[in-house]
């Protein structure tokens, strides 16, 4: 009876101890108080983060391939700004530079999938189409067109075990991307299938479990979205890298709005809760892609403003801050960013609200009046959609829109 219990005791250790090898959570304990103890320029959070996850299923959230050879397809081209025509100030945020666009706001959830690599992309690309147009136009690209459609974008063939993030842009520019909002929202052509999860620790979510299977591409929209797939497309006039200068860096984003990042994770970025992160304990977990929005200085620190996909309950409600101007983690190496040609969908849209205008005065019951003078004198109503369409071409060159 001894020897039974004894063999059963050594065989329930050795089983849960090849289960704390592979599991974080007591690790996460550590990490966050040790950062809790130091004097440096972040705080971890009290209630440490991924305790139930294992180090591989962290590992397959990482979804950029840091190491992995770029695309042969393409040849992307480096954007450099004139310093001296740019004038930098000390502190940006793309949420208060354009109030207006509701983008800039959000924090999404790649769920239990590693597509962080397709989230960075469609999050700045849905900022720019809102920025270019100065608010006229507000698209939620889907994440779910991107992970799912884009086959050379995989590392290994499916978007939820990780891919290249120059190919993402590539992929906007060539094929398009619909629109489609996050889990359960209804919104867009294709809303992101994978439902939101605790990244963290328990919250109002279900915990993440194991890494999902890539959902198959769809090249239909939803029924309740009155756009066909293929009308909804939006493309990019140009895509490019930006240059790792951080001031080049700072340009691109107070011109043209948020880029795309990556930056090698460590087990101690799990655990950030507030302040400038900087690496100072554990090992590489792999790549990951976010968005960087801005920069600034705190407590004598500079860093980068960036959102996470990790949903609102990591770090700063979603967002974090992040050394700036020695490559921290990789963060400056790789930067990509694009024009988005929004031509097509502004027409369409001009034209909509022509006709919109139209109908509204032409009906007597709605207006409950038949003024000529008031249509005559109304230009707007007067110009033909063929004139109309040239005048908002011309003015768009003239602005340099192009």
């Amino acid at each position: 009876m001894i020897n039974f219990i004894l063999n059963a005791a050594f065989i329930y250790g050795f089983f849960n101890g090849v289960k704390s090898e592979n599991n974080y959570g007591s690790r996460a304990i550590q990490i966050a108080d040790h950062i809790n103890n130091l004097n440096t320029t972040w705080k971890a959070t009290s209630t440490p983060n991924f305790q139930s996850w294992d180090y591989d299923l962290i590992k397959r959230l990482m979804g950029v391939k840091l190491n992995a050879t770029k695309s042969k397809l393409y040849n992307m081209k480096v954007q450099y700004h004139d310093q001296d025509k740019i004038n930098l100030p000390e502190e940006f945020d793309s949420r208060k530079q354009w109030p207006h666009c509701p983008t800039l706001q959000e924090v999404r959830d790649q769920g239990a999938c590693g597509s962080c690599w397709a989230f960075g992309a469609v999050e700045a690309i849905s900022d720019r189409i809102c920025i270019s147009t100065n608010g006229a136009l507000n698209a939620h690209i889907s994440a779910e067109d991107l992970l799912a459609c884009c086959d050379g974008c995989a590392v290994v063939g499916l978007g939820c075990e990780g891919g290249h993030i120059d190919d993402a842009w590539n992929y906007y520019q060539s094929n398009g991307l619909v629109t489609g909002g996050q889990y359960g929202s209804n919104q867009g052509c294709l809303p992101y299938e994978i439902q939101h999860c605790d990244h963290q620790t328990t919250g109002i979510y279900k915990p993440c479990g194991k890494i999902v299977e890539t959902p198959k591409c769809r090249t239909q929209c939803e029924r309740s979205y009155n756009v066909t797939y293929k009308d909804d497309k939006h493309f990019a006039k140009k895509v490019y890298e930006v240059d790792s200068n951080p001031k080049q860096i700072q340009s691109e984003i107070m011109q043209y709005g948020p880029v795309e990042a990556a930056l090698s994770v460590y087990e101690d970025f799990l655990q950030y809760k507030s302040g400038v992160y900087k690496h100072k304990t554990g090992n590489s977990l792999g790549g990951h892609a976010v968005k960087i929005i801005g920069w600034g200085v705190e407590d004598s620190t500079p860093y980068w403003l960036a959102v996470n996909s990790w949903n609102a309950d990591w770090g700063e409600k979603g967002f974090f801050k992040i050394l700036r101007g020695e490559n921290e983690c990789g963060i400056e190496k790789m930067i990509y960013a694009g024009f988005p040609n929004t031509e097509r969908q502004m027409a369409s849209k001009n034209h909509n609200s022509l006709i919109m205008k139209r109908n509204k005065i032409a009906d007597p019951e709605t207006n409950n009046q038949n003024q000529k003078g008031e249509i005559q004198n109304d230009k707007f109503i007067r110009l033909s959609f063929k004139n109309y369409i040239e005048d908002f071409f011309k003015k768009l060159l003239e602005n340099n829109f192009a």
